[in-house]
Order: structure tokens, then sequence, then C-alpha cells
């Protein structure tokens, strides 16, 4: 496996080498010891999937407040997507920076997005699918999320949104949210 850090501290891109005979391959897509050994999480409490049906889809941007935030290890297993992390981290020097990579399940590619980071995506492609390992139990009252159209991030997104629910649709601005003191 190779790890690479992104430009946001604490942000991996993690990918997998496979081996590759006459039998087709094999490839390893989490090792503990590997992933302690440049600092990152190993243990997670949900395994979660998310089906989207339509190219243009928008999840996110998604995360839990302390003291529950979450670690998560995402990757595409159908599909393509745009994924998105956007640190929210309080002392973080890339606060409210944001990062995309695209993940396929050609290219393998994971990424390790650390607690106090927000996560989204948006599917390439229909019939997409994301797997996600995730370090803490969901904790409703802990969960909350960024819009994904605030002008703060300016994140370019690669499609018009076709499908997002409600609630990420209605996210308060940032600019709203410090006003009151939090974020």
């Amino acid at each position: 496996m190779q790890f690479t850090e992104t430009e946001l501290k604490g942000v991996w891109l993690i990918e997998p080498t496979s081996v590759i005979d006459d039998r087709g391959s094999f490839t390893r897509l989490f090792c503990e010891k590997e992933m302690a050994d440049f600092g990152l999480a190993t243990r997670f409490v949900q395994h979660s999937r998310a089906h989207s049906v339509k190219k243009g889809t928008l999840r996110g941007l998604h995360f839990q407040e302390e003291p529950y935030a979450e670690v998560k290890l995402v990757s595409c297993v159908r599909g393509v997507i745009f994924d998105v992390v956007v640190d929210m981290r309080p002392n973080s020097p890339t606060r409210y920076q944001w990062l995309s990579c695209e993940l396929t399940p050609a290219n393998m590619r994971q990424i390790y997005i650390p607690a106090g980071c927000a996560h989204g995506l948006q599917t390439l492609t229909d019939d997409t699918e994301v797997s996600y390992l995730i370090s803490q139990f969901y904790t409703p009252h802990a969960s909350t999320g960024l819009r994904y159209n605030d002008p703060v991030f300016s994140i370019s997104w690669p499609l018009m949104p076709t499908a997002m629910s409600e609630r990420d649709r209605t996210w308060p601005l940032l600019k709203q949210r410090t006003a009151g003191g939090a974020l």
C-alpha cells in the first residue's frame, strides 16, 4: 500500500498495490500495521455503504462534532465519485480549505479523513456505490454538515446536483454558524 499525505495535514490518499499473475490479482485494502506506522486510526466500529442511482447525486458535506468526531476511510466500489474533504479543525493551519480526488473501483484509491474534517461526494456515473469505514458510532445529536455551495469554500463540483437530501441542501452557511459562535 502506498500512503501519500495530502496538502490537508492528516488527510491521506491510500493506494493499494496489486499482485498480478495469470489467475488475476490480489490486493490488500487494509493493514492495521501499515496504517499504525503512519499514525492513522485502525479501529473502525461501523462499515457503511451508500448507493446512488443518478449521476450527479451529491452527498454531504457531513461530520460529527466533538466528542463524537469520526475518522473515515472512504472508497468507491462501483461507479466513479468526486470526493471532497473540508478541514474544519479549529487549530489546523488549513482550516476551511478543501481538496478533492476521484475514486473508482479501478484505481482502488481510498481517502483517509481525520476527525474534524467534513466529507462529501458527487457521483460521476449512474449506479454508484461508496464504502465507508467509520471510527465512531453514528450519534444523531452530534451529526452536522456544511452547505455544498457555501461561498467560503467555493468548491468546484464537476456537475450540477441531480439529487440531494433536503438536509444537505439547507445546512446553514458557515457565516451564519460562526455568527452564533459555532464552528
